[in-house]
């Protein structure tokens, strides 16, 4: 880990450095206001809308992609491309989710589960 020098000669730690452990903030850099905060309750209705609605394309495709036939428009590929497409921000948003309702949990003060 490289440390930066202060004007009075102390070193700090350079924060580009850091481990990017779980939690940890950094120290301001910008101009941020000091009381922004991330939209988590936004993030969480987003996941928790799009999660299902996600899965529903996913199947749909599948399902639309097994039942196709030679020469059907569209062909297979396409619907097994969307299917998989929908899966993929299937689990973004499963992630989402996860990530998002810990850090509500973490701000409440209500203990982790592991």
């Amino acid at each position: 880990m490289s440390d930066r020098r202060r004007p009075d000669g102390a070193t700090e730690p350079d924060p580009r450095a850091t481990s990017g452990a779980i939690g940890r903030r950094l120290p301001r850099t910008g101009t941020e206001p000091v009381t922004a905060q991330s939209p988590l309750r936004l993030r969480l209705l987003l996941s928790a809308v799009f999660l299902p609605l996600f899965v529903a394309g996913a199947a749909f495709f599948g399902v639309w992609a097994a039942d196709t036939g030679p020469g059907d428009s569209p062909g297979r590929g396409t619907l097994v491309a969307l299917a998989a497409v929908c899966a993929a921000f299937v689990l973004l948003a499963a992630a989402d989710l996860m990530v998002v309702t810990g850090r509500l949990r973490r701000e409440r003060g209500a203990p982790a589960r592991h």
